[in-house]
């Protein structure tokens, strides 16, 4: 029998908080958990579409229920059970703060720099963390033109900090973008047309320090060392650094490897599938509960 809810919240602490086993849980479900890690439980996040959005609700309901989420279509502080299909999603909207639009999210919140946390996606990204979701090759005769920013670049250069999750392909991962939507720690300053740190370029201005702190594909997770650089944090189970490596663009910095990517607990599992995403909107599929895990849940 179907267990309502409230039934299923009742659950949530009677679920082990324990590392699951290889095989009780799916790459996607590795990612949006590895990512929400990201998220500090006093953070203002703005989460674009897709796995961002699984994520932070994941860690809404787990390690940072006090964070507060903003969708760009000006949903602020929404409390809805299931991921929404979009930013536009009106179901996000349930028991929010505030309802409004892309002038609040924008104009107020983001330039304002009250958001301390951005969730995003891109098509590539470059070692210092500038990604492209516009084009790849010419920018007026490119060989694939993308849908745009969609907000990527303001949420990726006003937020304190940027959290990326991005499929990982040696074309997607660049010594330097064909087209950078959104800068990361180094850029063109226009003024001369020279590549320059982020902070130099941008110095005098609140977002000077604001940047990406880590990057989670479906090889291993990132983050930024002082200089800007990417450097390789943990590998997924089962990948090697060589895997990494060949699946890498540019000369990646592998000596500060912590080792494997914290395994899912099966609480986080358990949010994940009933709550956040429930519906396989983004998820590919569900994975069934080992026995002692799904005695629980059966009563």
């Amino acid at each position: 029998m179907k267990k309502s809810i409230e039934e299923l919240m009742a659950l949530i602490d009677l679920i082990p908080d324990e590392p699951a086993k290889v095989g009780e849980f799916i790459l996607p479900e590795l990612m949006a958990i590895a990512i929400a890690h990201q998220v500090r439980n006093d953070d203002i996040v703005f989460a674009g579409t897709g796995l961002p959005m699984v994520g932070i609700m994941t860690a809404n309901l787990t390690v940072a229920p006090n964070a507060l989420l903003i969708y760009e279509a000006g949903i602020c502080d929404g409390k809805t059970m299931h991921v929404p299909m979009s930013v536009c999603d009106q179901r996000a909207a349930n028991m929010s703060s505030t309802l409004g639009g892309l002038v609040d999210t924008f104009g107020y919140y983001l330039q304002q720099h009250f958001v301390t946390l951005g969730f995003l996606g891109g098509a590539a990204i470059d070692k210092y963390g500038g990604v492209n979701v516009t084009s790849i090759g010419d920018y007026y005769s490119p060989q694939n033109r993308f849908t745009g920013s969609g907000g990527n670049s303001d949420i990726g250069t006003m937020s304190h900090r940027v959290a990326y999750i991005i499929l990982q392909e040696k074309r997607r991962f660049l010594e330097k973008n064909d087209y950078t939507t959104t800068p990361g720690w180094y850029c063109t300053d226009w003024k001369d047309g020279k590549w320059k740190p982020k902070k130099e370029v941008w110095a005098g201005t609140p977002f000077a320090e604001s940047g990406p702190c880590a990057v989670v594909s479906n090889f291993a997770t990132y983050g930024f060392d002082d200089e800007g650089m990417m450097y390789l944090d943990t590998t997924h189970p089962g990948v090697s650094v060589d895997q990494v490596k060949d699946n890498c663009g540019f000369d990646l910095n592998v000596s500060r490897l912590k080792g494997e990517t914290a395994h899912p607990t099966y609480r986080e599992l358990f949010v994940l599938r009933e709550f956040v995403d429930a519906e396989l909107i983004f998820l590919p599929q569900k994975v069934e509960y080992p026995p002692e895990i799904q005695k629980i849940i059966d009563g």
